[in-house]
């Protein structure tokens, strides 16, 4: 069969872009050892490069030009191909100077685990075990690479590998979208104007991804060349994406454009995503009925945990440890637009938003969120957004609680029907021995999950910190439900009706005894501020931990004494970096001092930061509140590669708003084009910070 060029589409604003592949077809099935980690022209002689396996996997380049040696590297095999690695031990690290051929052989399979040396049962993580790399593809130095692997056939594995540094800042007009892997139709894909995407019907079938690290190089360090995305699910059709680790991209670490039926995505660590573009560690657009993403830590990215934009068809996301997320932009934990998503049994913790957001535009609705434990949002659990609040803020953290559905058109207007909350009969019960029995009204016939909720001070609406009980409420919409509760404790309740899908919660009730003694939360009688403070946050921030030996621990032979509860901390850094007028780039001077902060916090592991970006005022606001958030993330970024993780730090754009000095000479313009630090202990504990602002103006 003759060999024939074929297309891939993308609509650029003034052009579309052709990126030409060889698609002839696989005659022969071979097992190929790559044993030479440089990268060039294919040329016969004694080494076996990945480009050079790929075209004899694809069929492009015959054995016949391989010398005798290589040769030798060549064998054949049963159903489908395999790409194995013997490297030398000291150049495990394949530096491309190009895009490699799309992988276009059915069943293809590359296996980094396959190099000596891999240990299968060493991780780098305590969460979730996958195996450290042994075999690095990244490009080489002064090389812009946008693509690591790219996927155009059915059953395509790729295994115990290492990508990253894929990107097309340089090249953009002609290399989107860039990956670290990219699984495509290898058919033309055109998006053009309002005429909608045309779908070929061979999307790639099958595809596996498992046990790679995606973004992020051995050392685990930010990369000075960060990776566009991690996986870009364009066409597929049951791809599974499961155990990798998915770190540092500008954009999603997992995303999909057109059509991502039946994707699977589970027991991934998805950590550090989004830092300077698309924010959110799972965006799913297109296609993705029966998606489902299961199992996956989520940490510390940019944007949203996972962000459903207008998709078609339904994704299940089902006990996910989703939390610290909303860095950069303060969005909602999970974020669903479209109907007949399920969120259930995630634990959705520490989001700059509220826990799970229904979009009202377009419509979503039959959304249903169960048995999630929900602990220290800046806002509801559960938030069912109105098409009345329009502003991106409504849209992505959520409008806050709805009223009672007062007219049908809030069916059509409101996420999930408007369905109504349950509404208790009192703000108190009161507990018999340890039992409490809980009454209210919700939608008649609705099934009624009753939550203990979180303390915080001053909260009506606190989250839903553990699932109880769940009873139904009667055809007049009543209901009761006997729980085990102690006093001063909260509770709350959320309703589903599976043809509106899950409520917003209920405003919380407190527990108390038949003496009528309570915990006022608003008082500092009996449970101070500061001490729900310290219960709050009581962790500090980590996604991920190293492995630790298990360790025998013998009985006490007395009991533990109760801590000693921490000192203030008290530390001297500088609170502020400055930048030239109009520039978000980081000075020399503003290196040494983020030097120094990068230090404190090294030493100070308890200790997070908000980054407040400030401008002066001669722009317009629009323009400052970017220019402020660019600075922001200039710093951000620069502390990142300090080693300071992701999770410790967010983001807070203020423009010109909060002005440092006010006056309109230069020194004062000076003083306010900066980037503020706050510092907090994690665990509540007083923090004292002695300013040293050691930049010369």
């Amino acid at each position: 069969m003759k060999n024939k060029t074929i297309f891939t589409f993308f609509l650029l604003p003034s052009c579309f872009c052709f990126l030409p592949f060889s698609g002839t077809a696989q005659t022969a099935n071979f097992r190929i050892v790559v044993n030479s980690n440089q990268d060039g022209a294919v040329n016969p002689d004694s080494a076996l490069t990945l480009r050079e396996a790929i075209e004899i996997a694809n069929g492009t380049l015959p054995l016949e030009r391989l010398s005798s040696t290589e040769q030798t590297l060549v064998s054949p095999v049963g159903n489908s191909s395999l790409i194995a690695f013997d490297l030398p031990a000291s150049e495990t690290t394949i530096r491309l100077v190009d895009v490699l051929p799309p992988l276009s052989s059915p069943g293809l399979v590359i296996d980094g685990t396959t190099q000596p040396g891999y240990d299968a049962e060493k991780s780098a993580t305590a969460e979730i075990a996958i195996p450290i790399p042994s075999v690095t593809i990244t490009p080489a130095a002064e090389r812009e690479v946008f693509r690591g692997l790219t996927i155009v056939a059915d059953g395509v594995t790729i295994r115990g590998l290492s990508l990253y540094g894929f990107t097309s800042r340089l090249e953009a007009t002609a290399t989107l979208p860039p990956a670290d892997i990219f699984i495509d139709s290898p058919e033309s894909v055109a998006v053009v104007g309002d005429q909608g995407k045309q779908t070929p019907e061979n999307a790639p079938k099958n595809v596996v991804i498992e046990n790679n690290w995606l973004g992020i190089p051995l050392d685990q360090k930010v990369p000075q060349t960060t990776s566009a995305f991690g996986v870009y699910v364009f066409n597929s059709l049951g791809t599974t994406i499961r155990r990798n680790r998915i770190s540092y991209h500008d954009g999603s670490g997992i995303i999909s454009a057109v059509k991502a039926n039946n994707l699977q995505v589970t027991e991934n660590i998805i950590v550090g995503n989004g830092i300077a573009g698309m924010p959110d560690a799972i965006r799913l657009e297109g296609e993705i009925e029966k998606a489902q993403i299961n199992s996956n830590l989520i940490c510390g990215n940019d944007g949203s945990g996972v962000y459903l934009f207008k998709p078609e068809g339904a994704a299940q996301i089902n006990d996910n440890q989703i939390t610290y997320n909303g860095r950069r932009f303060r969005r909602a934990g999970v974020y669903l637009m479209g109907d007949g998503h399920q969120v259930n049994n995630n634990q959705i913790s520490n989001q700059t938003g509220a826990g799970v957001v229904v979009a009202a535009y377009p419509k979503s609705d039959r959304n249903i969120i169960l048995g999630n434990r929900f602990n220290n949002l800046e806002g509801l659990s559960i938030d069912l957004v109105a098409q009345e609040n329009v502003n991106v803020q409504a849209y992505q953290r959520g409008d806050g609680p709805n009223p009672l559905r007062n007219s049908k058109n809030r069916r059509l207007d409101t996420g999930n029907s408007a369905i109504n909350p349950p509404q208790f009969v009192s703000s108190e019960f009161y507990t018999v021995g340890t039992t409490t029995n809980i009454l209210g009204t919700a939608d008649p016939g609705s099934e009624v999950s009753i939550y203990r909720v979180q303390k915080e001070a001053g909260v009506s609406y606190g989250p839903l910190s553990e699932p109880l009980t769940r009873v139904v409420a009667d055809e007049e919409g009543k209901f009761s439900a006997s729980v085990e509760m102690q006093p001063g404790e909260l509770v709350s309740a959320i309703a589903t009706i599976p043809k509106f899908g899950t409520s917003e919660a209920a405003a919380n009730a407190e527990i108390v005894s038949p003496g009528g003694d309570r915990i006022n939360l608003t008082s500092t009688t009996n449970f101070t501020s500061r001490n729900i403070l310290r219960s709050r946050l009581g962790t500090i921030p980590q996604c991920t931990t190293e492995p630790v030996p298990p360790v025998v621990q013998q009985p006490p032979e007395e009991p533990e004494p109760e801590p000693t509860p921490p000192e203030p901390i008290r530390i001297s850094v500088p609170t502020n970096v400055h930048f030239a007028l109009d520039k978000a780039t980081l000075s020399p001077e503003s290196a040494r001092i983020l030097n120094r902060i990068a230090q404190v916090l090294r030493e100070n592991p308890q200790i997070v930061i908000e980054l407040r970006g400030h401008t002066d005022p001669r722009a317009s606001d629009a323009y400052n509140l970017n220019l402020s958030n660019r600075r922001a993330i200039a710093v951000r970024n620069y502390l990142l590669r300090q080693g300071i993780p992701p999770e410790r730090m967010t983001i807070r754009a203020l423009g010109e708003s909060q002005p440092r000095v006010v006056g309109r000479s230069r020194l004062d313009h000076a003083r306010n084009r900066r980037v503020e630090f706050i510092f907090r202990d994690a665990r509540g504990i007083d923090l004292f910070v002695q300013e040293q602002d050691l930049q010369l103006e």
